[in-house]
């Protein structure tokens, strides 16, 4: 595997409204995911030290809240996303590889 740590970091940026401070926390979760979901549809994977960036600022004229999220992530390709999970420094995560094929193949 070529040197993943050394390609350009991409960030992912999300903007929006929110309109009740009990439910900050979950959409946070709920906003990172979706950006998650978007890195990995475009071929890229999270940089899992550097942490998701997310500014809130209460409007008073309006009463809500704005925020901006961004994550980071580096490209690895279509068909090297299914088997990364993300880079942390220079380690690469792996997902292990699953054993159901194998499984089955045996009790056939």
């Amino acid at each position: 595997m070529d040197n993943l740590h050394h390609k350009p970091i991409k960030s992912f940026s999300l903007d929006g409204n929110i309109y009740d401070d009990s439910a900050i926390a979950r959409l946070k979760i709920e906003y990172i995911k979706l950006l998650l979901i978007e890195m990995k549809t475009l071929g890229y994977v999270p940089r899992l030290d550097i942490d998701p960036d997310f500014t809130i600022r209460y409007n008073k004229e309006v009463q809500i809240f704005e925020f901006k999220l961004t994550t980071y992530g580096i490209y690895v390709g279509k068909k090297k996303i299914e088997w990364i999970i993300g880079l942390d420094g220079t380690k690469v995560i792996y997902t292990q590889k699953s054993k159901l094929k194998e499984f089955l193949r045996d009790r056939v």
